[in-house]
C-alpha cells in the first residue's frame, strides 16, 4: 500500500511540473488563471491526490485552473488529446501504442506510469479483523467495470 501511495504522489508531482511547463508558471495572478484541460479514463482512488489538490486550490495558488473531465475509456482519452480538446490525458499506454502502430505521424507520448496493474479493492459493509480470501466463498464480487460481477465458488 505504501508503494501505491508513493507512486500516486510521484505522479501528482509530475503532473504539477507538466502543468507548469504548459502554462506560464511565473504568473501568480489568480485573477488570470491559465486553464489546463485534463481527461481521465475513470474516476479512481489512485487519483485522490489530484482531486485533493484541485479541491484545496493548490493549482490555483500556482496560477493554474484544472478543467477535469471524464472520458470513459483510453480510446476516448487518446482522441481528446490528439484532437486538442484536452491538454493532458490519464489512461493506459494502449492508446499510445495503437496510434503509433497505426503509422500516425502525430502520436502521443507516455511520460509517466501511475500503476503497474489495474487497481482493485475488496471492501465490506461490516468490519472483519480476521479477513481471509476464504471469506469470499459463495459471495458475489461486484467489479469496478460494467459487466464485472463474480461469484466466488472456489
Amino acid at each position: 500500500m505504501k508503494k501505491i501511495i508513493v507512486k500516486v504522489l510521484f505522479i501528482l508531482i509530475i503532473f504539477v511540473i507538466l502543468c507548469a511547463v504548459i502554462v506560464n508558471f511565473n504568473n501568480k495572478d489568480n485573477s488570470n488563471l491559465k486553464v489546463v484541460k485534463v481527461a481521465e479514463v475513470a474516476h479512481s482512488i489512485f487519483y485522490a491526490p489530484q482531486y485533493a489538490a484541485i479541491s484545496n486550490g493548490y493549482f490555483e495558488e500556482e496560477g493554474i485552473k484544472i478543467d477535469l473531465s471524464l472520458a470513459n475509456g483510453a480510446d476516448k482519452v487518446t482522441a481528446a488529446v490528439l484532437s486538442g480538446d484536452v491538454d493532458i490525458g490519464f489512461c493506459g499506454s494502449e492508446g499510445t501504442i495503437y496510434v503509433y502502430n497505426g503509422g500516425e505521424k502525430d502520436y502521443l507520448m507516455t511520460f509517466a506510469q501511475l500503476t503497474q496493474k489495474d487497481g482493485s479493492f475488496i471492501v465490506s459493509r461490516e468490519k472483519n479483523d480476521n479477513f481471509t480470501l476464504n471469506d469470499l466463498k459463495g459471495k458475489y464480487i461486484i467489479g469496478g467495470r460494467e459487466g464485472a460481477c463474480y461469484i466466488c465458488d472456489e
